[in-house]
């Protein structure tokens, strides 16, 4: 099984250009104001544009609590490939985002507790993501406890699970041998700072997801 690579919170054309012609699957745009790595509609066209431009990664659209008419502004102007809803969204909320935006969706879950994961067979969409508790809604550098994704796997074996939180070149190996997740998210752990790609790093995570998938 290939691991899908999703690079996320680009914010500059070059680094949306280099995630693609390295490999990642998707690369992640974030539409959340209070976000660090935040892009406006008119910047995000032009990563957009990038990274179609460089391979065949897909463009993916982050929302924190946005309403329809929120997405249809962004998708007015930036040719999205996929929707990831981060925020505290309820399955009809998210349908209602499904139908308007005619694109598959992501729901993240925030991994704190077993309780967490309860229901997760409820929401309309394509993938589940885990990712650390934080206030800033991803992108912490920060792990959680891998063995609530396990029970993830366990409870609801027919879900992709997307994992993310605090993955490095350096752990994702690991992550991959331990969980086999249907793909891996980074932002932080191939940064040099917030929104800024570090070529090294983002060609070492990618090399580094290959090779356990290779020992797999």
């Amino acid at each position: 099984m290939t691991t899908r690579i999703k690079i996320c919170g680009v914010t500059l054309p070059d680094d949306a250009a280099r995630a693609a012609a390295a490999g990642a699957d998707f690369v992640g745009l974030n539409f959340w104001p209070k976000s660090k790595r935040f892009v406006a509609r008119e910047r995000a066209a032009l990563l957009a544009a990038a990274v179609r431009g460089a391979g065949a990664a897909q463009v993916v659209g982050v929302f924190v609590d946005a309403d329809t008419d929120d997405v249809a502004a962004v998708m007015r102007e930036v040719d999205l490939d996929l929707i990831q809803l981060h925020g505290g969204e309820t399955p009809e909320e998210v349908m209602a985002v499904a139908r308007a935006s005619n694109r598959p969706l992501w729901k993240v879950i925030a991994a704190g507790a077993p309780s967490d994961l309860d229901r997760m067979e409820s929401w309309p969409v394509e993938a589940i993501l885990l990712d650390t508790p934080t206030p800033g809604r991803g992108g912490s550098g920060q792990t959680f406890d891998w063995a609530l994704a396990r029970e993830a796997k366990r409870r609801y074996p027919a879900r992709k699970l997307v994992l993310a939180g605090g993955l490095t070149p350096d752990n994702v190996g690991d992550a991959i041998a331990s969980l086999a997740p249907w793909a891996v998210d980074v932002a932080s752990g191939v940064e040099a700072a917030p929104g800024i790609k570090d070529p090294a790093k983002l060609a070492a995570f990618v090399a580094a997801v290959r090779a356990a998938d290779q020992r797999r």
